[in-house]
């Protein structure tokens, strides 16, 4: 028999068996049993390895996900995946932040949109995605700032394609600054398409998740889908149009109103940044952050906040950016 935990006794009630014969307990369980002992504090309960089942006793509500968690870890060690406490740590949180999402927020339970070519269904993960989700069907000027890893670009993305496949619009419209990194990329060769590639690059990312590489070429070739740097929008008004601005911490305050006064008639504008990644001259003020001062009580325009808690990368992403708060660090005092 083996057991997590030395001192933590089981609990009378529930009793769950979870069925692992075949499969290598040691993947299973972690060295030392440290995936089992991640899922004994999540709950008011046990786990035991018994001959070929694993048993979950315990009166507490969470019982239930432990063994829905279990059951994909089973099936995931069957398919030769490697387990270790951040992948469990990372389906524990899924589990919890679509609960935290169903109990928030009415009719979540409706996917944005289907993946190119497969029946998988794109749906927010969390609250703070919801939020904003619900703001960009509502508003025609939405701002969305926050940390990486919470889903920015793609919702914005996702929403642009839904709004093409239903003919709200006629098209959709990628911008981005061309400010790099705190790197120099010196020349690069080819025509304009080729030079901004390296900038448009996590929104074409974001595409081809959705749509698919083939798809993107034949939106693009045609003019559907736009992709350009910020630099060219001046002059132009953009009707029937979802136009995505990303990376606008990088904007200065007079490109962000030049964009902003592109908007044309049946079009909408998808603004996002983290505004402690700004790359601009320390001399230069972002618009990203002076917009909400200029424009925070205008009709119309509106602002969602996400953070840590709407990260939905690997689990240490999360630990990444809390523990750089917590210093006091960001891209403006690097």
């Amino acid at each position: 028999m083996k057991s997590t935990g030395k001192n933590k006794q089981p609990r009378q009630g529930q009793t769950i068996l979870v069925d692992v014969e075949g499969i290598d307990l040691l993947h299973l369980t972690g060295p030392r049993d440290s995936n089992l002992h991640f899922l004994e504090k999540q709950f008011d309960g046990s786990l035991v390895v018994r001959g070929d089942h694993l048993v979950i006793t315990g009166d507490d509500k969470r019982t239930a996900d432990v063994r829905k968690v279990l059951l994909e870890l089973v099936q995931r060690v069957r398919h030769g995946q490697l387990i270790d406490e951040v992948a469990v740590s990372h389906l524990w949180e899924q589990m919890t932040v679509q609960e935290n999402l169903s109990a928030g927020s009415e009719g979540n339970d409706q996917p944005l949109l289907f993946a190119s070519g497969s029946r998988l269904a794109i749906r927010t993960k969390t609250p703070g995605q919801q939020k904003f989700v619900d703001t960009m069907r509502r508003d025609d000027v939405v701002f969305a700032i926050g940390p990486a890893g919470t889903g920015k670009t793609f919702l914005a993305v996702v929403m642009a394609m839904d709004y093409l496949k239903r003919q709200l619009v006629d098209r959709i419209i990628l911008v981005r600054p061309a400010v790099e990194a705190g790197e120099q990329l010196g020349f690069l060769p080819g025509d304009l398409q080729d030079k901004i590639n390296p900038y448009l690059r996590p929104l074409f990312d974001a595409l081809s998740d959705i749509t698919g590489a083939a798809k993107i070429s034949r939106y693009l070739a045609s003019g559907v889908i736009e992709a350009s740097p910020l630099a060219y929008m001046r002059g132009r008004t953009l009707n029937n149009a979802f136009v995505i601005l990303d990376e606008a911490q990088n904007t200065t305050v007079g490109q962000m109103k030049m964009f902003l006064t592109r908007l044309g008639f049946q079009s909408k504008a998808v603004i996002t940044g983290d505004i402690t990644q700004i790359d601009l001259d320390s001399r230069a003020k972002s618009g990203l952050v002076h917009v909400r001062e200029i424009l925070g009580e205008t009709e119309g325009v509106s602002f969602v906040e996400l953070d840590g808690a709407d990260i939905v990368r690997h689990p240490l992403v999360r630990r990444i950016v809390d523990a750089f708060e917590a210093a006091g660090i960001d891209s403006e005092n690097i």
